[in-house]
């Protein structure tokens, strides 16, 4: 079993106290159960649950989104195995990851930024969200990442979405858009898994991950429109990589939290926050760990 490091222990403690730090932990040596969300491009959500029923799949459909399935760990690879999947009918995203782009309200017709898009989740979800009548533009640095985010969005038809292999802190002030997904890279405090051996959290990447955050959140600042809104979000569940970065960034007076208050909220587990109107998930059996804040452009 992977051990959590002692710097890592150390926050946790220190940012929510022994109880709380103690159910993040149990949160981590939970097996999540697989999720997936019914691509609404290609497949309507009766017709993916009559062919799990055939199949004698076990799902549960999950009470603030219809588009999101749960289904049993094991039952994954018999999921993988049928046309839906192959067909690009569902996408296997993890529940967490579901909500900065319901929170970020998508409209038709809008110029929507997804700043960090691979391998596409989020931005094949805004897609979905808006019917395919948003022009995305989905920016992705890493060009095998980037290969692997035009494969989804092909596989999954969603269309009006222009692939940029850009490093998103470089994009030209010119651009302008009406809305924001900035889902930050981040150290992954929160989707820390004891049973992977592999993955490792260390103090340097938490700094450098900050760093580059903050960078990010002030190229969105320059570029969205006045009075339009953005969505940051981490799967990080670190004061330092959260409400920390967005102190700073509401200090240069140009942005103000627009409170969380979506129906998906009522229903998910969650860490105490220190700025009113963020939210940040608890990671437990369903959830990973993910800090979601809401901004607005003066």
């Amino acid at each position: 079993m992977n051990e959590i490091p002692d710097f890592l222990n150390k926050l946790l403690v220190e940012q929510y106290g022994q109880n709380i730090r103690n159910q993040i932990v149990e949160g981590y040596s939970c097996i999540r159960k697989s999720t997936f969300r019914v691509n609404t491009l290609k497949a309507n959500v009766d017709e993916i649950k009559q062919i799990l029923e055939i199949k004698n799949i076990e799902y549960k459909q999950v009470e603030w989104y219809k588009e999101a399935i749960i289904i049993e760990k094991d039952m994954e690879e018999h999921v993988k195995k049928l046309d839906i999947y192959n067909d690009g009918k569902i996408y296997f995203q993890s529940l967490s990851s579901m909500i900065p782009p319901l929170i970020l309200q998508p409209k038709e017709n809008e110029d929507i930024l997804d700043m960090a898009a691979a391998p596409g989740g989020k931005t094949t979800q805004i897609s979905s969200l808006t019917k395919g009548n948003a022009l995305i533009t989905a920016v992705e640095k890493n060009k095998i990442r980037a290969d692997r985010l035009r494969y989804n969005i092909e596989k999954l038809k969603a269309p009006r979405i222009n692939v940029l292999v850009q490093d998103a802190r470089r994009l030209d002030n010119v651009f302008s858009f009406d809305r924001i997904l900035l889902d930050a890279p981040c150290s992954g405090s929160g989707t820390f898994d004891l049973y992977n051996k592999n993955q490792e959290i260390t103090e340097e990447l938490v700094k450098r991950c900050t760093k580059i955050q903050l960078e990010l959140l002030t190229k969105a600042e320059k570029i969205l429109k006045h009075g339009h809104e953005m969505v940051y979000s981490t799967c990080s569940i670190l004061k330092c990589e959260n409400e920390e970065n967005i102190q700073k960034i509401l200090g240069r007076g140009n942005l103000e939290i627009v409170p969380i208050e979506e129906e998906c909220t009522k229903y998910i587990p969650k860490l105490p926050v220190s700025i009113k109107g963020t939210i940040c998930v608890k990671p437990n059996e369903l959830y990973e760990g993910f800090f979601i804040a809401k901004l607005r452009k003066k």
